[in-house]
Order: C-alpha cells, then structure tokens, then sequence
C-alpha cells in the first residue's frame, strides 16, 4: 500500500460523502504497539504509526532510538505479530524545531530540517510539520505571525521533498498546534476561529508557492487546529459540535483536506464519531492507550496480591516499583504535577497526562512487570476476580472472545481504549 494513494482514497470517500476516519497511534509502547497492531488486524484496516520529534529524532530523542531505530522497532513487532507491513503508515509529530526551540531560530532550523531529512530516509511517510513554537530570538510579547510559521514549515518541506528516495509522503499542516502530551488546566477551550484557519492556510500556501512547492499542497492532506478538544491532569474537554460549527464549515471551502485532531484521547464515543463526521477525520491517540496500559497493570497487580498467598509467589510490587521510579527522576513529570506529596502521589499513579509512560522502559519496571506476568501466568486466575478488577475483558472471556492469559488481558486493556477510536473512523450505516 503507498500511503499517498491511501490518503487519496481515504479523501476521496469523504468527498463522496462517506464519512470516513483515520485514527493514529501515538507511542513507542511496544505492548500498545502490538495491540493496535492486533486490533487493525482483525478489523482488516491500515494502521498508522506515528512518533514524536522528542520521543525519536537524529539524536535519539528520550526513547533513545533515531528514526531508522523506531522504523526498525515498529517493523519488527509487525513481523511478530503477523501485520501486514503493507497496511502499516509510519508517521512523524511534530516535526521542527520543538525540541531546539530554546535556540536562535538558524541554529533551530537547521536542526530541524536534519530532522525532518532524517524522518522521510527512514521511511516516514505521513509529516506533520509544526513550526508553531517561538524559537529564542522571536519576540515574547506577541503571538509568532503565520508568514512566519509558514516559511519556517515550507522550509522543512522542502528539505523533506528533497530527501525523497521512493514513496512520497503527505503532509500534515497547522499553526494553532496543541502542546504534545496534553495542556494545562483550563475552564474554556475556545475552537480555531474560522477566519484564523483561512489565514493560516493561504499563508502557507503563499509560502509553499514562494519555493516552488506549489505541486506539493496536493499532498496536504490535513490541517491541524483547535476543535475545543483537549485533556489535562484531572478534565477532559469533550467536543462540542455547535461550538466548532463555524470552523468545520470553512472546511468546505478547501477541497481535499481534513482536519487532524490532537490531544483526542479520552473523548467519548459519540464525541469521536461527531468529529470524523464534521471533518475532523485523523483523530490522534496516545496518552490514552499508555494510561488503559498502566490501568491494566494495575489491575493484574490487585488479582496477583489476592493469590499470592493461596498460590505461593511474591508479588511484583509494580505500583510501588513504578513510583519509586517516578519520585526517583521528577525529569519528565515535573512540569506537569503539582501539589503537596498526597496530591503528587496521586497524579504519578493517576493522572491523565499519564506520565508514568516515560517510566515503563526503566529496568526496575520492566522487571516488576515481567514478575507480574510470570506470576499469573501459572496461576488458576478465577472468574470472581475477573469480574471484580476486569469486568470488560470478563465479558469477553464470558462470550468465548479471549482467553484468561496476562498478556492477552493486558492488551485487552489498551483494544478497551482504542475501540471508540476505530468505531468511530468506520462510516456509519446508511451515511
């Protein structure tokens, strides 16, 4: 499958007034990983990948692993787990100078074109490319113009066209970008202005034009703005069709051209579903599959503890060993937890922002976690205690649709998280 006949056909349904969806996994968790994997499998659809520029850059970024790694790494779970490589659509987030954007905007630029170059060799065909952050010589008293996030964004493109080896990749456009990994605590969230979004295009448009990549706007398959959707620690602002009406209508005025949802985790399902329909047809998911992962973690950990003692194993302590983990190195929760220590308890083990995700791969975890498999899957795991700690894989397992294994439980819980996001990509009957 190439993935810019993918894009046109998927254009071309919703054109056809199908109203059809995308939804893209955002993660470097191989556990959710293969479980998305999973999921797209049986419901026979393509799958897309996506990372971010801090997750994987030239560099390594905190996962350690550069592009070509994280191509690598994905690949090979797809290998295992029986995927079809020709419906996996790998992709890049936020692509600029995000992470160097406490540099002067030529150094930071330069770097992010080695980025982005890096991005596309590696065979990462959806870009998104986000030059909406302030570098450190822009002004701090004014919003960044979008003449200047739009040359910045056609500079990339044009370092990333000029690195295209085989398949050419679609891009994903935007200057009203949310943060990665959720915002901060607000009571309103206001959607995109209508004539905001305009602007923004035509700017980027004319910049595009100015460097000869006026053929390239055709492989523009997405805009990123704010439809009034996005989580914090504790709230989730959930899509409002009548406050994003305006918006979703000046859709209409560009042909071939959807929205991208960001920050779309832990919508409802008819949130989701509304918002394919309107026009916002990629929806992103990340946070929310790590969180259902840790929750199904700790799930398994209450049945370990009640067997422990009858079935003579020592519990993994995986809780406790994952906060001791996070209280240990406050580098990548900091920033978004705050309180007195109950509170920063809380939030380490509870909070949507789900930091605890940056945690998963410290060796401490990943023992206490393969200690927590290893436990259950000797033990005689009853149906009372399925019920009890997970009642929707219970039903399932009641229904003959999956087998009483951690691992199959576990990933169990990350499909529970990624269901809403599939059904509501698939067109609705009689739509």
């Amino acid at each position: 499958m190439k993935t810019c006949s993918f894009f046109e056909n998927f254009l071309r349904e919703r054109s056809d007034g199908r109203p059809t969806g995308i939804y893209s996994v955002c993660s470097a968790n191989p556990i959710v990983i293969e479980a998305s994997m999973d999921h797209a499998k049986d419901e026979g659809r393509p799958l897309i990948i996506e990372a971010t520029s801090n997750q994987v850059n030239q560099y390594g970024g905190y996962t350690g692993m550069k592009p070509e790694d994280f191509a690598a790494f994905v690949r090979d779970i797809a290998a295992r787990s029986g995927f079809n490589p020709e419906n996996l659509i790998l992709g890049g987030d936020h692509l600029g100078p995000l992470v160097w954007k406490h540099l002067p905007e030529e150094d930071a630029m330069i770097l992010a074109e080695e980025l982005v170059t890096s991005f596309v060799r590696a065979g990462f065909s959806k870009i998104h490319l986000d030059t909406s952050m302030r570098l450190d010589d822009d002004p701090n008293d004014r919003n960044l113009p979008d003449e200047v996030i739009a040359e910045r964004g056609a500079r990339l493109c044009a370092a990333a066209e000029n690195s295209v080896s085989s398949s050419l990749p679609v891009y994903v456009i935007g200057s009203e970008v949310p943060i990665p990994g959720g915002a901060a605590e607000e009571d309103t969230l206001t959607p995109t202005e209508p004539s905001a979004f305009r602007a923004s295009y035509e700017a980027f448009r004319s910049a595009f034009e100015r460097r000869g990549l006026s053929g390239v706007m055709k492989r523009i398959v997405a805009f990123v703005v704010q439809p009034g959707v996005e989580f914090s620690g504790n709230t989730i602002h959930d899509y409002e069709r009548s406050a994003a009406a305006t918006l979703v209508a000046s859709l209409s005025d560009i042909p071939n051209l959807v929205f991208e949802g960001h920050s779309a985790d832990y919508q409802r399902p008819e949130s989701l579903a509304m918002m394919v329909e309107d026009g916002i047809g990629i929806l992103k998911v990340g946070p929310g599959l790590t969180f259902a992962l840790r929750e199904g973690f700790m799930a398994l950990e209450h049945i370990e503890r009640e067997l422990a003692r009858s079935q003579g194993f020592e519990p993994s302590n995986f809780a406790d060993t994952l906060d001791d983990a996070m209280k240990s190195d406050d580098s990548h929760w900091k920033n978004h937890y705050h309180g007195d220590e109950e509170n920063l308890r809380l939030q380490r083990r509870y909070s949507l922002f789900d930091r605890a995700r940056y945690y998963l791969p410290v060796h401490a975890v990943e023992k206490a976690v393969n200690t927590l498999i290893s436990n259950l899957e000797g033990a005689e795991i009853g149906l009372p205690l399925l019920s009890q700690y997970l009642p929707r894989s219970f039903e399932k397992i009641r229904r003959g649709e999956l087998e009483i294994s951690p691992k199959a439980l576990i990933k169990d819980c990350v499909r529970n998280a990624l269901a809403p996001y599939s059904a509501a990509c698939s067109p609705r009957r009689g739509a």
